[in-house]
């Protein structure tokens, strides 16, 4: 699979948990650590790990498999490492502060919202309307 393929997998399964202000990165030419970061906010910790939880589960029902975690239930931050793709679901607060997007502000970003992760036919394992 394709790391873009790959990433908005994974973005739509953070839009179909409610995550909030869902983008993707393209940092591959910034940096060899992976080529998209996917970033997705979560309101509290209990949304944290219900959005880790649908996107690993839609990542393994893809064939991907989780290369590392970090990040526990109480965490405020959770890292899902997929090799090519790194997903950073993290606490509202803590987004705001650590500012991923302004730190790789030079990578391309792409919003992703409902819509969007609707046009792309991408199978979420939701019916198609």
């Amino acid at each position: 699979m394709e790391p873009r393929e790959l990433a908005e997998i994974l973005a739509a399964a953070a839009v179909e948990r409610r995550g909030i202000d869902v983008v993707l990165l393209a940092v591959g030419e910034f940096t060899p650590v992976a080529d998209y970061f996917v970033i997705v906010s979560g309101s509290n910790a209990p949304h944290l790990q219900a959005l880790a939880q649908h996107i690993e589960e839609k990542a393994s029902q893809n064939g991907v498999r989780l290369l590392h975690r970090e990040g526990g239930p109480a965490g405020r931050w959770i890292l899902l490492d997929y090799g090519s793709v790194v997903v950073h679901i993290m606490h509202e607060r803590e987004r705001r502060y650590y500012d991923l997007e302004q730190l790789w502000g030079d990578a391309e970003k792409t919003v992703v919202t409902a819509p969007s992760v609707a046009q792309t036919g991408l199978d979420t394992g939701q019916p198609s309307m």
